[in-house]
């Protein structure tokens, strides 16, 4: 087992795991992640393929809104009519035949991407989980008398549990942040390039603030982490010992040691709270800004003459619907 690290690092809440078994020249428990998705290159392309198209197909709504306005605005000179079409009526069926098309494959990429997210996860889980009871079952003796069961059984479930969340849910949340910004900014800068820079003003704060609000979390639910593994050995050396427990009549007294270690469980927790609590609130208010900008700057450039309101209307509400789950999705 040379070359592997016998430790669990402080402070690292869901990825111990990773850290638990990774060869020591994987730096990052990311790097460690990936190396267990090596043989599943297919599985994961395949899974960030759809989740990209997903996302592109989610935001499409704006972009049709903008599009019905300029239609039913400007009529036979709308973009639509440029390709041929020149009665409303057919423009407007034109633009609902896309908009199911759009809905459709939006549904059947977000049905592909779930399964092939989810299944990837209890795969890696699974593997995750044999590797890391194998090396511990491999180590020395030593490495377990100044460790708690409790701890020791909070990164081989708990730990592993996390990893498949992240899988599911958090994968996919990264590549619909990264697809958004890129595709959203991208238009914004080709249709209105005076607006969209404060459009796009909050998003480099949204991403230092999340990385900000993550380094001040990582202490506080590292202890977390802590208290969690110390009231999980109680538990289990109590429920093991259960019968020395009766013979000594120390009920009252374990329960009193239960309740003080669960007390501090709350206390730590309540303590990552307050921070964790504050994080959406406080980018929402960053947001805010790019949104009134979009909001005063396209109406001022709609009354000169500069904008159409079918691309203000797209800047609007492309902006509240992109913009507006960024807080949820940095965190």
């Amino acid at each position: 087992m040379r070359g592997w690290r016998h430790a669990v690092k402080p402070g690292i809440t869901h990825w111990n795991v990773l850290y638990l078994i990774a060869p020591s020249y994987l730096s990052t428990p990311l790097l460690c992640l990936l190396r267990y998705g090596k043989p599943y290159r297919g599985q994961i392309s395949g899974a960030v393929v759809t989740s990209i198209l997903n996302t592109i197909f989610d935001l499409a709504p704006p972009y049709l809104i903008g599009i019905a306005i300029d239609v039913v605005v400007n009529e036979e000179n709308s973009l639509i009519a440029q390709f041929g079409i020149a009665s409303i009526t057919g423009q407007l069926a034109i633009l609902s035949l896309l908009t199911l098309l759009i809905w459709s494959m939006e549904s059947l990429t977000e049905y592909a991407y779930s399964r092939l997210w989810r299944n990837l996860a209890q795969t890696l889980q699974h593997e995750l989980r044999v590797d890391a009871y194998s090396h511990l079952q491999n180590l020395e003796l030593s490495y377990f008398e100044d460790r708690s069961s409790g701890m020791l059984l909070s990164v081989l479930n708990d730990d592993i549990n996390q990893l498949e969340r992240f899988l599911n849910f958090s994968a996919h949340n990264i590549l619909h942040f990264l697809t958004t910004i890129l595709f959203v900014g991208s238009t914004f800068i080709a249709l209105a390039p005076g607006v969209s820079w404060w459009a796009m003003a909050p998003i480099p704060f949204v991403i230092w603030g999340s990385v900000v609000f993550q380094s001040r979390l990582e202490p506080r639910y590292a202890d977390v982490r802590e208290k969690s593994g110390l009231i999980s050995s109680r538990l289990s050396n109590n429920l093991s010992g259960i019968a020395t427990i009766k013979s000594f009549t120390a009920e009252g007294y374990e329960r009193d040691r239960i309740s003080a270690d669960s007390n501090a469980y709350r206390q730590s927790n309540a303590k990552a709270i307050a921070l964790s609590a504050a994080f959406v609130p406080v980018i929402r208010i960053v947001i805010l800004v790019g949104f009134t900008a979009t909001l005063f700057l396209g109406g001022m450039a709609v009354a000169q003459g500069q904008l159409s309101a079918g691309t203000y209307g797209f800047l609007v509400l492309s902006f509240s619907g992109c913009c507006g789950p960024l807080p949820t999705s940095a965190n």
